[in-house]
């Protein structure tokens, strides 16, 4: 039986026509009718079936794709979805399935090209699995992440992937947990990405970065170029990313038995305008190491260009390394030395460990050395010193190397004091 649900009678007769069939003469059938017009308003699902002589369950099997459908009319009933402009109704379809097909994609900032690289793998899996992704960016401030955390799973959200470096305030990881365990609950996931899961919870699933390799390997290049006065530009404190990636630093500085004094480490943003400052200043008061380890490439951007404005030569006279390899990085002048992170593989993966394409809890691949001309050659036979008006020795403290970087920020180990501007 063809339902004709909200068509009028009269117009509902006029799309009949008696065809005679193969056997019985005058049997009652209908006939395809592509030029009917669809009702004026909004298209819907019974519009659609009437335009292509099927019921309206035939209609929905088709575009669901979860019963057999033959070739024929599953043809028709697409011709009628596209003559009809018809778009399936998502908020009926989330509550009749509790899916919504939506991944939301919460980060800092979506201009850090950081971030953006991994939305771009993000987006490149999603796609691939039919799922819309929804970017929050939080300006990196805690609660706003909750927030739309919590906001995402309001509209039913399939996934939800929190992106980059976490704070340690016992008071966020407890409601990013209790977060997880409301996704769980009604069918979603939470995926820690890029990020480890907040201490002492369980909830949630986890892809990881390897933040500490990444550490371990711009100090170790540093060394082999014969570098052992270094300034850490370390990123903000008491953040995830941060921590990890001093941890690699230190872990290496330990295994040469380099002095933790010929470390500087000074915190902030990662963004170019810290990079900048901090250098400046400490090259206007003769307080700059001959090498630069900053914990990602725009903090490397800000120090290059504050050191080619002061006439010091990059790398004959000071080394600057960076992390993250962002696409710009290979423009820059001279080009810049950096430990590349997969951020594409990082999203393309969290994204099918939350469609539940990948196992849980996995690593996104290996840091890896991007040679490029910004820190000399190894093996070089000392650094020179960079042209300032003189040398002073600012480190973090003749201390023993914490075995957790967290003691930095608990003042175990001092942070390199910052140089005052000269006048």
């Amino acid at each position: 039986m063809v339902a004709f649900e909200n068509l009028s009678r009269a117009h509902a007769q006029k799309s009949l026509t008696i065809l005679p069939g193969p056997s019985t003469a005058g049997t009652v059938s209908l006939a395809p009718v592509p030029s009917l017009a669809p009702v004026p308003g909004r298209p819907t699902l019974s519009d659609v079936a009437a335009v292509s002589g099927v019921s309206s369950a035939t209609v929905s099997r088709v575009l669901n794709s979860d019963y057999p459908v033959a070739a024929s009319t599953r043809a028709r009933v697409l011709e009628a979805v596209r003559s009809c402009n018809y778009v399936p109704n998502a908020h009926a379809q989330a509550l009749v399935r509790s899916r919504s097909h939506i991944i939301g994609v919460v980060l800092a900032d979506v201009s850090d090209p950081f971030f953006s690289e991994v939305v771009r793998g993000v987006q490149t899996a999603a796609k691939l699995a039919g799922h819309l992704v929804v970017i929050c960016n939080t300006e990196s401030v805690p609660e706003q992440e909750l927030e739309y955390v919590s906001l995402l799973r309001t509209q039913r959200a399939d996934a939800v992937l929190v992106v980059g470096a976490a704070p340690l305030h016992r008071h966020y990881g407890t409601e990013m947990a209790r977060h997880a365990e409301g996704l769980a609950a009604d069918g979603g996931v939470l995926v820690y990405c890029g990020r480890p899961r907040p201490a002492g919870t369980r909830g949630g699933k986890v892809v990881a970065l390897d933040n500490v390799g990444a550490g371990t390997l711009a100090a170790r290049r540093l060394l082999a170029a014969g570098h052992r006065e270094l300034l850490y530009l370390a990123g903000p404190e008491g953040r995830t990313t941060t921590i990890d990636r001093l941890q690699g630093v230190l872990a290496e500085l330990e295994r040469q038995r380099v002095p933790p004094g010929r470390l500087q480490v000074t915190h902030g943003p990662f963004d170019r305008t810290t990079g900048y400052r901090e250098v400046a200043v400490r090259a206007g008061a003769g307080a700059l190491p001959d090498a630069v380890l900053a914990a990602n490439d725009l903090l490397a951007m800000g120090a290059l260009a504050a050191l080619r404005d002061r006439g010091i030569k990059v790398p004959r006279d000071v080394s600057v390394i960076g992390i993250d390899d962002i696409p710009a990085a290979s423009d820059l002048t001279p080009r810049l030395t950096t430990v590349r992170l997969p951020l594409m593989e990082l999203g393309q993966l969290a994204t099918r460990v939350a469609l539940g394409l990948a196992p849980a809890n996995a690593r996104a691949g290996p840091a890896s050395l991007i040679e490029r001309e910004s820190v000399r050659p190894a093996g070089s036979a000392g650094a020179r010193a960079p042209r300032t008006r003189s040398r002073r020795r600012t480190g973090v403290g003749h201390h023993a190397l914490p075995s957790d970087p967290r003691a930095v920020v608990a003042g175990q180990v001092r942070r390199s004091p910052r140089p005052r501007e000269p006048p």
